[in-house]
Protein backbone atom coordinates (compact mmCIF):
# COMPACT_ATOMS: atom_id res chain seq x y z
CA UNK A 1 0.00 0.00 0.00
CA UNK A 2 1.40 3.33 -1.08
CA UNK A 3 1.88 5.85 1.65
CA UNK A 4 0.52 9.31 1.08
CA UNK A 5 3.21 11.88 0.52
CA UNK A 6 3.51 14.07 3.57
CA UNK A 7 3.23 17.78 3.07
CA UNK A 8 5.73 19.86 4.92
CA UNK A 9 4.05 21.64 7.78
CA UNK A 10 3.52 25.31 7.27
CA UNK A 11 5.66 27.58 9.42
CA UNK A 12 3.91 29.23 12.31
CA UNK A 13 3.81 33.02 12.40
CA UNK A 14 6.40 33.09 15.19
CA UNK A 15 8.71 30.77 13.23
CA UNK A 16 8.41 32.99 10.14
CA UNK A 17 9.18 36.01 12.29
CA UNK A 18 12.31 34.39 13.74
CA UNK A 19 13.45 33.38 10.27
CA UNK A 20 12.83 36.87 8.89
CA UNK A 21 14.64 38.53 11.77
CA UNK A 22 17.62 36.28 11.22
CA UNK A 23 17.75 37.21 7.56
CA UNK A 24 17.52 40.89 8.53
CA UNK A 25 21.04 40.65 9.93
CA UNK A 26 22.26 39.42 6.54
CA UNK A 27 20.30 42.14 4.75
CA UNK A 28 21.76 44.85 6.96
CA UNK A 29 25.25 43.51 6.21
CA UNK A 30 24.33 43.61 2.51
CA UNK A 31 23.31 47.26 2.92
CA UNK A 32 26.60 47.99 4.71
CA UNK A 33 28.51 46.63 1.70
CA UNK A 34 26.29 47.93 -1.12
CA UNK A 35 25.17 51.32 0.24
CA UNK A 36 26.59 52.99 -2.90
CA UNK A 37 24.18 51.08 -5.15
CA UNK A 38 20.50 51.88 -5.83
CA UNK A 39 18.60 49.88 -3.19
CA UNK A 40 14.82 49.70 -2.83
CA UNK A 41 12.42 48.37 -0.22
CA UNK A 42 11.06 45.92 -2.76
CA UNK A 43 14.52 44.51 -3.46
CA UNK A 44 15.38 44.16 0.23
CA UNK A 45 12.00 42.64 1.09
CA UNK A 46 12.44 40.09 -1.69
CA UNK A 47 15.80 39.11 -0.20
CA UNK A 48 14.02 38.48 3.12
CA UNK A 49 11.27 36.57 1.32
CA UNK A 50 8.56 38.73 2.92
CA UNK A 51 6.21 41.43 1.71
CA UNK A 52 7.51 45.01 1.47
CA UNK A 53 5.05 46.19 4.13
CA UNK A 54 6.08 43.46 6.57
CA UNK A 55 9.74 44.16 5.82
CA UNK A 56 9.29 47.88 6.60
CA UNK A 57 7.54 47.13 9.91
CA UNK A 58 9.95 44.37 10.94
CA UNK A 59 13.11 46.35 10.16
CA UNK A 60 11.92 49.35 12.16
CA UNK A 61 10.78 47.18 15.07
CA UNK A 62 14.12 45.33 15.11
CA UNK A 63 16.53 48.24 14.63
CA UNK A 64 14.57 51.28 15.80
CA UNK A 65 14.61 53.12 12.47
CA UNK A 66 13.41 52.51 8.92
CA UNK A 67 15.58 50.73 6.37
CA UNK A 68 15.77 53.87 4.22
CA UNK A 69 16.83 56.00 7.21
CA UNK A 70 19.49 53.40 7.98
CA UNK A 71 20.68 53.54 4.36
CA UNK A 72 20.79 57.33 4.52
CA UNK A 73 22.88 57.15 7.71
CA UNK A 74 25.31 54.78 5.99
CA UNK A 75 25.69 57.06 2.99
CA UNK A 76 26.03 60.30 4.94
CA UNK A 77 28.52 58.76 7.39
CA UNK A 78 30.70 57.48 4.54
CA UNK A 79 30.41 60.88 2.85
CA UNK A 80 31.72 62.57 6.02
CA UNK A 81 34.78 60.37 5.93
CA UNK A 82 35.44 61.05 2.24
CA UNK A 83 35.06 64.79 2.86
CA UNK A 84 37.57 64.69 5.72
CA UNK A 85 40.03 62.10 4.45
CA UNK A 86 40.24 62.67 0.69
CA UNK A 87 40.69 65.51 -1.78
CA UNK A 88 38.01 64.22 -4.16
CA UNK A 89 35.45 66.51 -5.71
CA UNK A 90 31.90 66.67 -4.42
CA UNK A 91 30.56 64.96 -7.55
CA UNK A 92 32.92 62.01 -7.05
CA UNK A 93 32.03 61.68 -3.36
CA UNK A 94 28.31 61.82 -4.14
CA UNK A 95 28.63 58.96 -6.61
CA UNK A 96 30.79 56.92 -4.24
CA UNK A 97 28.09 56.98 -1.56
CA UNK A 98 25.15 56.25 -3.84
CA UNK A 99 23.91 59.65 -5.07
CA UNK A 100 23.96 60.27 -8.82
CA UNK A 101 23.36 64.03 -8.51
CA UNK A 102 25.85 66.14 -6.51
CA UNK A 103 23.23 68.87 -5.99
CA UNK A 104 20.73 66.44 -4.52
CA UNK A 105 23.52 65.02 -2.38
CA UNK A 106 24.36 68.51 -1.07
CA UNK A 107 20.73 69.18 -0.17
CA UNK A 108 20.40 65.77 1.49
CA UNK A 109 23.65 66.27 3.41
CA UNK A 110 22.56 69.66 4.73
CA UNK A 111 19.17 68.27 5.75
CA UNK A 112 20.75 65.39 7.68
CA UNK A 113 23.82 67.11 9.14
CA UNK A 114 22.63 70.70 9.47
CA UNK A 115 25.38 72.26 7.35
CA UNK A 116 26.50 72.00 3.73
CA UNK A 117 29.38 69.65 2.84
CA UNK A 118 31.79 72.58 2.43
CA UNK A 119 30.81 74.13 5.78
CA UNK A 120 31.10 70.72 7.42
CA UNK A 121 34.72 70.43 6.26
CA UNK A 122 35.57 73.93 7.45
CA UNK A 123 34.13 73.33 10.91
CA UNK A 124 35.49 69.81 11.26
CA UNK A 125 39.02 70.88 10.33
CA UNK A 126 39.28 73.33 13.20
CA UNK A 127 42.07 72.35 15.57
CA UNK A 128 40.48 71.48 18.92
CA UNK A 129 42.48 70.32 21.95
CA UNK A 130 41.02 68.04 24.65
CA UNK A 131 42.30 68.22 28.24
CA UNK A 132 40.86 64.89 29.43
CA UNK A 133 39.88 61.49 28.08
CA UNK A 134 36.21 62.22 28.75
CA UNK A 135 36.45 65.36 26.59
CA UNK A 136 38.01 63.24 23.85
CA UNK A 137 34.96 60.96 24.02
CA UNK A 138 32.63 63.94 23.70
CA UNK A 139 34.52 65.46 20.75
CA UNK A 140 34.56 62.15 18.86
CA UNK A 141 30.78 61.93 19.27
CA UNK A 142 30.64 65.28 17.48
CA UNK A 143 32.86 63.86 14.70
CA UNK A 144 35.76 66.05 15.79
CA UNK A 145 39.22 64.51 15.94
CA UNK A 146 41.18 66.31 18.67
CA UNK A 147 44.43 67.90 17.53
CA UNK A 148 45.79 67.25 21.03
CA UNK A 149 44.46 64.90 23.70
CA UNK A 150 45.63 62.65 26.56
CA UNK A 151 46.72 59.23 25.32
CA UNK A 152 48.00 56.32 27.37
CA UNK A 153 48.39 52.69 26.31
CA UNK A 154 47.33 51.43 29.75
CA UNK A 155 44.57 53.80 30.87
CA UNK A 156 43.09 54.88 27.53
CA UNK A 157 43.72 51.81 25.32
CA UNK A 158 40.67 52.42 23.13
CA UNK A 159 41.72 55.94 22.13
CA UNK A 160 45.40 55.01 22.08
CA UNK A 161 44.96 52.06 19.70
CA UNK A 162 42.29 53.63 17.49
CA UNK A 163 43.60 57.20 17.19
CA UNK A 164 47.27 57.43 18.17
CA UNK A 165 48.20 57.98 14.50
CA UNK A 166 45.60 60.72 14.06
CA UNK A 167 45.94 62.70 17.28
CA UNK A 168 49.08 64.57 16.35
CA UNK A 169 49.89 65.99 19.77
CA UNK A 170 49.43 63.36 22.51
CA UNK A 171 49.23 64.73 26.05
CA UNK A 172 50.46 62.83 29.09
CA UNK A 173 48.30 61.32 31.80
CA UNK A 174 49.49 61.12 35.38
CA UNK A 175 46.55 59.11 36.77
CA UNK A 176 43.66 57.10 35.31
CA UNK A 177 41.32 59.33 33.33
CA UNK A 178 41.12 62.24 35.78
CA UNK A 179 44.52 63.88 36.01
CA UNK A 180 47.11 65.05 33.54
CA UNK A 181 50.55 66.58 33.86
CA UNK A 182 49.39 70.16 33.39
CA UNK A 183 52.62 72.15 33.27
CA UNK A 184 54.37 69.58 31.06
CA UNK A 185 51.45 69.57 28.65
CA UNK A 186 51.24 73.36 28.36
CA UNK A 187 54.21 73.38 26.00
CA UNK A 188 52.67 70.68 23.83
CA UNK A 189 49.40 72.62 23.65
CA UNK A 190 51.18 75.83 22.69
CA UNK A 191 53.03 74.03 19.90
CA UNK A 192 49.74 72.55 18.63
CA UNK A 193 48.30 76.07 18.16
CA UNK A 194 44.70 74.94 18.61
CA UNK A 195 41.75 77.07 17.56
CA UNK A 196 40.04 76.15 20.83
CA UNK A 197 40.68 74.14 24.00
CA UNK A 198 38.06 72.08 25.85
CA UNK A 199 38.69 71.30 29.51
CA UNK A 200 36.59 70.56 32.58
CA UNK A 201 35.63 72.44 35.71
CA UNK A 202 38.03 70.24 37.68
CA UNK A 203 40.89 72.47 36.57
CA UNK A 204 41.98 75.23 38.94
CA UNK A 205 41.47 78.91 38.12
CA UNK A 206 45.18 79.44 37.50
CA UNK A 207 45.26 76.47 35.13
CA UNK A 208 42.23 77.78 33.27
CA UNK A 209 43.86 81.18 32.78
CA UNK A 210 46.99 79.56 31.35
CA UNK A 211 44.90 77.60 28.85
CA UNK A 212 42.96 80.73 27.85
CA UNK A 213 46.27 82.43 27.11
CA UNK A 214 46.92 79.75 24.47
CA UNK A 215 43.47 79.68 22.78
CA UNK A 216 39.77 80.38 23.45
CA UNK A 217 38.79 77.79 26.05
CA UNK A 218 35.63 76.20 27.40
CA UNK A 219 35.35 74.27 30.65
CA UNK A 220 32.48 71.80 30.76
CA UNK A 221 30.58 71.19 33.99
CA UNK A 222 31.34 67.62 35.09
CA UNK A 223 30.09 67.55 38.67
CA UNK A 224 26.57 68.82 38.10
CA UNK A 225 25.63 67.69 34.58
CA UNK A 226 25.25 64.27 32.97
CA UNK A 227 27.00 63.26 29.75
CA UNK A 228 24.14 64.42 27.55
CA UNK A 229 24.20 67.96 28.89
CA UNK A 230 28.00 68.00 28.85
CA UNK A 231 27.90 67.02 25.16
CA UNK A 232 25.38 69.79 24.48
CA UNK A 233 27.55 72.36 26.29
CA UNK A 234 30.59 71.50 24.19
CA UNK A 235 28.47 71.43 21.02
CA UNK A 236 27.10 74.92 21.74
CA UNK A 237 30.60 76.29 22.25
CA UNK A 238 31.73 74.75 18.96
CA UNK A 239 28.46 75.54 17.11
CA UNK A 240 27.75 71.86 16.54
CA UNK A 241 24.39 71.54 18.29
CA UNK A 242 22.82 69.43 15.52
CA UNK A 243 25.54 66.79 15.82
CA UNK A 244 25.00 66.50 19.56
CA UNK A 245 21.25 66.00 19.15
CA UNK A 246 21.78 63.43 16.39
CA UNK A 247 24.15 61.44 18.61
CA UNK A 248 21.83 61.57 21.61
CA UNK A 249 18.77 60.56 19.53
CA UNK A 250 20.65 57.61 18.02
CA UNK A 251 21.83 56.55 21.47
CA UNK A 252 18.29 56.67 22.89
CA UNK A 253 17.02 54.44 20.07
CA UNK A 254 19.75 51.90 20.72
CA UNK A 255 19.23 52.01 24.46
CA UNK A 256 15.53 51.27 23.98
CA UNK A 257 16.30 48.20 21.87
CA UNK A 258 19.01 47.02 24.27
CA UNK A 259 16.65 47.47 27.24
CA UNK A 260 14.07 45.22 25.58
CA UNK A 261 16.65 42.56 24.73
CA UNK A 262 18.17 42.49 28.20
CA UNK A 263 14.79 42.58 29.90
CA UNK A 264 13.85 39.46 27.98
CA UNK A 265 17.18 37.75 28.71
CA UNK A 266 17.54 38.65 32.40
CA UNK A 267 14.02 38.98 33.75
CA UNK A 268 14.23 39.64 37.51
CA UNK A 269 17.85 38.55 37.93
CA UNK A 270 19.85 40.61 40.42
CA UNK A 271 23.27 41.99 39.49
CA UNK A 272 26.09 43.13 41.74
CA UNK A 273 29.21 45.05 40.70
CA UNK A 274 32.29 44.17 42.77
CA UNK A 275 35.77 45.62 42.78
CA UNK A 276 38.83 43.83 44.13
CA UNK A 277 41.26 46.34 45.52
CA UNK A 278 44.20 45.19 47.60
CA UNK A 279 43.22 42.36 49.93
CA UNK A 280 39.47 42.80 49.89
CA UNK A 281 36.13 43.03 48.13
CA UNK A 282 34.29 46.30 47.61
CA UNK A 283 30.89 47.17 46.21
CA UNK A 284 31.31 49.54 43.32
CA UNK A 285 29.22 51.92 41.24
CA UNK A 286 30.23 54.97 39.25
CA UNK A 287 28.32 57.52 37.25
CA UNK A 288 28.53 55.72 33.93
CA UNK A 289 27.37 52.42 35.42
CA UNK A 290 24.51 54.17 37.18
CA UNK A 291 23.40 55.88 33.97
CA UNK A 292 23.76 52.89 31.63
CA UNK A 293 22.96 49.85 33.77
CA UNK A 294 20.26 51.38 35.96
CA UNK A 295 18.98 54.40 34.05
CA UNK A 296 19.07 53.26 30.41
CA UNK A 297 18.86 49.47 30.72
CA UNK A 298 16.73 49.30 33.90
CA UNK A 299 18.79 46.40 35.28
CA UNK A 300 18.40 45.34 38.91
CA UNK A 301 21.71 46.48 40.33
CA UNK A 302 21.74 45.60 44.02
CA UNK A 303 23.60 47.00 47.00
CA UNK A 304 24.90 49.98 45.07
CA UNK A 305 26.03 53.06 46.91
CA UNK A 306 25.99 56.58 45.61
CA UNK A 307 27.70 56.96 42.22
CA UNK A 308 31.46 56.53 42.66
CA UNK A 309 30.70 54.44 45.76
CA UNK A 310 33.49 52.09 46.81
CA UNK A 311 32.77 50.36 50.12
CA UNK A 312 34.26 47.23 51.71
CA UNK A 313 32.13 44.09 51.55
CA UNK A 314 32.67 41.01 53.68
CA UNK A 315 32.38 37.53 52.24
CA UNK A 316 29.58 36.85 54.73
CA UNK A 317 27.56 39.82 53.47
CA UNK A 318 28.20 38.82 49.86
CA UNK A 319 26.85 35.33 50.64
CA UNK A 320 23.69 36.92 52.11
CA UNK A 321 23.17 39.03 48.98
CA UNK A 322 23.91 36.00 46.75
CA UNK A 323 23.35 37.82 43.40
CA UNK A 324 22.36 36.04 40.21
CA UNK A 325 25.15 37.73 38.27
CA UNK A 326 28.42 39.42 39.16
CA UNK A 327 30.41 42.06 37.30
CA UNK A 328 33.95 42.12 38.67
CA UNK A 329 36.71 44.72 38.40
CA UNK A 330 40.19 43.63 39.53
CA UNK A 331 42.55 46.53 40.20
CA UNK A 332 45.66 46.03 38.00
CA UNK A 333 48.33 45.63 40.66
CA UNK A 334 50.00 42.63 42.32
CA UNK A 335 48.13 42.50 45.64
CA UNK A 336 44.71 42.69 43.99
CA UNK A 337 45.55 40.02 41.43
CA UNK A 338 46.93 37.71 44.12
CA UNK A 339 43.76 38.14 46.18
CA UNK A 340 41.60 37.36 43.12
CA UNK A 341 43.55 34.18 42.40
CA UNK A 342 43.15 33.01 46.00
CA UNK A 343 39.47 33.97 46.10
CA UNK A 344 38.64 31.67 43.20
CA UNK A 345 39.69 28.66 45.32
CA UNK A 346 37.64 29.78 48.33
CA UNK A 347 34.72 27.51 49.24
CA UNK A 348 32.55 30.49 50.17
CA UNK A 349 33.16 32.11 46.78
CA UNK A 350 32.45 28.91 44.88
CA UNK A 351 29.11 28.51 46.68
CA UNK A 352 27.75 31.81 45.35
CA UNK A 353 24.86 31.40 42.92
CA UNK A 354 26.53 33.53 40.23
CA UNK A 355 29.74 31.51 40.51
CA UNK A 356 27.96 28.14 40.40
CA UNK A 357 25.99 29.20 37.33
CA UNK A 358 29.00 30.62 35.50
CA UNK A 359 27.65 34.17 35.63
CA UNK A 360 30.76 36.06 36.77
CA UNK A 361 32.02 38.52 34.16
CA UNK A 362 35.30 40.40 34.43
CA UNK A 363 35.16 44.00 33.23
CA UNK A 364 37.97 46.50 32.78
CA UNK A 365 38.48 50.17 33.51
CA UNK A 366 38.04 50.89 29.82
CA UNK A 367 35.27 51.85 29.14
CA UNK A 368 33.70 51.52 32.60
CA UNK A 369 35.73 54.23 34.35
CA UNK A 370 35.22 56.96 31.76
CA UNK A 371 32.18 59.21 31.46
CA UNK A 372 31.48 60.54 27.97
CA UNK A 373 29.14 59.99 25.03
CA UNK A 374 31.50 57.49 23.43
CA UNK A 375 32.19 55.57 26.65
CA UNK A 376 28.52 55.14 27.60
CA UNK A 377 27.77 53.93 24.05
CA UNK A 378 30.54 51.38 24.46
CA UNK A 379 29.16 50.38 27.88
CA UNK A 380 25.77 49.81 26.27
CA UNK A 381 27.31 47.48 23.70
CA UNK A 382 29.45 45.70 26.27
CA UNK A 383 26.49 45.15 28.60
CA UNK A 384 24.64 43.35 25.81
CA UNK A 385 27.71 41.25 25.08
CA UNK A 386 28.23 40.41 28.77
CA UNK A 387 24.65 39.40 29.46
CA UNK A 388 23.51 37.87 26.16
CA UNK A 389 26.72 36.93 24.34
CA UNK A 390 25.53 38.99 21.39
CA UNK A 391 26.08 42.62 20.48
CA UNK A 392 24.23 43.47 17.27
CA UNK A 393 24.83 47.22 17.51
CA UNK A 394 28.59 47.64 17.59
CA UNK A 395 29.95 51.05 16.60
CA UNK A 396 30.10 51.43 12.87
CA UNK A 397 33.68 51.34 11.59
CA UNK A 398 35.05 53.87 14.03
CA UNK A 399 33.38 56.48 16.14
CA UNK A 400 35.01 59.40 14.39
CA UNK A 401 33.35 60.33 11.14
CA UNK A 402 30.26 58.24 11.79
CA UNK A 403 27.30 58.64 14.06
CA UNK A 404 26.78 55.08 15.25
CA UNK A 405 23.88 53.36 13.57
CA UNK A 406 21.02 51.78 15.55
Amino acid sequence: MLQKERRPREQTASARSRSSKKSLIEIREFMNEHYNEPLSIGQLAQMANITPKYFVDLFKKTYGQSAMDYLTDLRINRAKRYLMESEERLREIAQKVGYRDEFYFSRKFKKEVGVSPSDYVKKAKRQIAACSSSVTGQLLALNIMPAAAPLDAKWTPYYYNAYKERIKRPLKLTAPYTSWSFEENLGTLAQARPDAIIGTDRLGEDEKRKLEDIAPSFFVSTERDGWREQLRQIARFLEQEDKAEQWIAAYERRAELARARLGEALGDERILVLRIFGQGLHTYCNRGMEDVLCGDLKLKLIYREEPSGHRPLTMERLAELNPDRLLLLVYPEAASRAYWLALQHSAAWRQLKAVRNGQVRLISSDPWFEYSAVSVARMLDEAQLLFTGNCPNSLQDSVHGACFAP
